[in-house]
C-alpha cells in the first residue's frame, strides 16, 4: 500500500494491526513521505531481507521476546533459539515474533521498532 505520489524508497515491514506499525505508518504519512507497506501475515518475510536485517541489527534485536507470540511458544522451542540460524528459522515459521516495525530506509539503513526522534534523524 503506497501513500503519496513519489516512488517509495522506504519500506515498512510489519502487520497492520500492530500499534507500533500503525504509529510508524502515521508518522511517515504526516511527514509526507512515500512508503511501501509489506505485510508479514500476507506476504511472509523475504529470506534475502531477513538476512540483511540480521546482518544490520543482529538477530537479538529482531526477535521480540516480550511479545505475545514468543510467550505462547513452547519453552523448549524458546530455549532452542540461541544463534542467528535458529532465530532465522523461527522468524520464517512465526513472523509475529519479529519486533515491529522493521523499516528499510532509502540509504539502506534498517531500524527496528518505532521512535519518532529516531525516525526524524533518518529522514531522506
Amino acid at each position: 500500500m503506497n501513500h503519496t505520489v513519489a516512488s517509495p524508497a522506504i519500506t515498512v515491514f510489519g502487520i497492520p494491526n500492530c500499534d507500533s506499525v500503525k504509529k510508524a505508518r502515521l508518522w511517515l504519512q504526516n511527514q509526507g513521505l512515500a512508503y511501501h507497506f509489506h505485510d508479514f501475515k500476507k506476504d511472509g518475510v523475504p529470506p534475502d531481507a531477513l538476512a540483511r536485517w540480521m546482518q544490520a541489527v543482529g538477530w537479538e534485536m529482531l526477535l521480540n521476546r516480550k511479545g505475545t507470540t514468543w510467550r505462547k511458544l513452547d519453552p523448549a522451542l524458546q530455549n532452542s533459539v540461541g544463534d542467528a540460524a535458529s532465530a532465522a528459522a523461527l522468524i520464517q515459521a512465526q513472523t509475529s515474533v519479529i519486533k515491529r516495525p522493521v523499516v528499510q530506509w532509502p540509504d539502506g539503513r534498517i531500524t527496528v521498532g518505532f521512535a519518532p526522534h529516531s525516525f526524524a534523524d533518518l529522514l531522506p
